[in-house]
């Protein structure tokens, strides 16, 4: 296995990075090994996660009522369904 020192980090990284070690009960170490390996296989494809405002915004109710059958009857006349 390798070896690797990163100089000059940012102390609100570090900050961050031993917040989220103990919130997962690991080593700040290894931690930073998981936090690295993710970002190096995911190869920045993988889905964040919403946040609740996000998903208290898909639970309003529409301003409206709307007839779901009118609407894609009207798609399927137009060609994209």
């Amino acid at each position: 296995m390798g070896s690797l020192t990163i100089r000059n980090l940012d102390d609100v990284v570090t900050q961050k990075l031993r917040e989220r070690a103990a919130a997962r009960g690991v080593s700040m170490e290894q931690e930073v090994r998981d936090t690295l390996a993710r970002s190096v296989t995911d190869d920045g494809k993988r889905r964040r996660k919403p946040t609740i405002e996000e998903m208290t915004r898909l639970g309003v109710k529409p301003p409206q009522p709307f007839d779901l059958k009118k609407l894609t009857d009207e798609m399927w006349d137009e060609g994209l369904l």
